[in-house]
């Protein structure tokens, strides 16, 4: 009921005006311990990526860019918590007005642009955190002004920069609102991004002891056979996991709503089957060779179910935050947790 009366409130405002106000929000509310007052988190721990997750629900990249809000964003519920996308160096992203709320679909456009701080900057943030009892990954990307044959360049600068810092990195090729960004999503650019990336990796564990698992976020918009050739480019490479998926561009069944026709990619629920696709898909390619994180549509527990269901090992909400507020992540724990039981005790019947 107090989150259906906040969103209300929220929802009078623009888009961009309201994510502002509920994190100065939260940022307050977790500096006067009031957090506390929250539901306590669903303890259903899972190992994965040499990483121990509270729960198999995180938070996906794109609502803390900074990490200017990971102290009140962990006590939420999730059992993972991903920040960015950073570039590296500051840029403001697209001019508003580029975020757009479709309430009749639970869905939002958004064309931000990579709008951050800079790497310079969410490394201070990580660096002055006092506590972090859950992972955290962060998404990278390249600055708008860099053109994909010296992609590569700065997606090192930003991952040097934030490995100390990360549990996992992500590797943002999927954004529909960078120019030529979902180019690097295959053939040799992809080859060779990948591959200096994990050859970086290499040379920095050496260095560090310590090897961070690499992940990839991929869009919704590829067909069967150019996404098990992207799958193979990135097994071959050594990359770890896959997010699946970022924003479509489709606009399948909100073509009649209002703002449908802005420019941007499409989150919530006209992308939960599409994203839901794509995770069998892969799933049924790659087998147990690699992680696969789920995001895209998830705005009840059992959308969350039935992404696990078609080959998921973790889910990212986002879209769903907005609409559905915290109990979504709630609800989602617990109902990822009991079906996890249900499979150790059926498995030992």
């Amino acid at each position: 009921m107090l989150f259906s009366i906040t969103r209300r409130a929220l929802f009078l405002a623009p888009p961009e005006t309201a994510h502002d106000v509920s994190m100065v929000a939260l940022d307050s509310a977790e500096k006067l311990g009031l957090m506390r007052f929250t539901q306590p988190p669903i303890e259903a721990p899972v190992e994965l990526l040499g990483l121990k997750f509270r729960n198999r629900v995180g938070l996906a990249a794109g609502l803390d860019k900074n990490a200017d809000h990971v102290p009140g964003l962990s006590r939420l519920g999730f059992g993972f918590v991903e920040v960015g996308t950073v570039t590296p160096l500051a840029q403001p992203g697209n001019q508003p007005p580029r975020l757009f709320r479709l309430p009749e679909r639970e869905a939002l456009i958004n064309r931000m642009g990579f709008n951050n701080k800079g790497v310079e900057h969410l490394v201070a943030r990580l660096e002055n955190l006092r506590s972090r009892d859950i992972p955290i990954g962060i998404n990278i990307g390249k600055n708008r002004d860099t053109a994909n044959e010296g992609a590569l360049k700065d997606y090192l600068t930003c991952f040097k920069a934030v490995y100390r810092y990360a549990d996992y990195v992500t590797v943002n090729i999927s954004s529909p609102n960078t120019p030529g960004l979902r180019d690097l999503q295959a053939g040799q650019a992809l080859q060779t991004l990948v591959t200096g990336l994990v050859q970086e990796r290499a040379q920095l564990a050496d260095q560090t002891g310590r090897s961070v698992p690499i992940l990839v976020k991929i869009a919704p918009d590829i067909d069967p056979t150019p996404l098990a050739e992207l799958a193979d480019t990135l097994m071959q490479a050594g990359i770890d996991g896959i997010i699946a998926t970022n924003t479509t561009l489709g606009r399948e069944g909100v073509e009649h709503l209002p703002q449908a026709s802005e420019a941007g990619g499409l989150s919530g629920g006209p992308l939960t089957q599409k994203s839901t696709a794509i995770i069998q898909q892969l799933r049924e390619h790659v087998g147990d060779n690699c992680v696969i994180i789920a995001a895209g549509g998830i705005l009840t527990a059992q959308d969350a179910l039935d992404k696990v269901n078609a080959g998921a090992d973790l889910v990212q909400i986002y879209t769903g935050l907005i609409y559905r507020g915290p109990r979504l992540v709630t609800d989602s724990a617990r109902l990822l947790a009991n079906m996890a039981c249900e499979s150790v005790h059926s498995s030992s019947k």
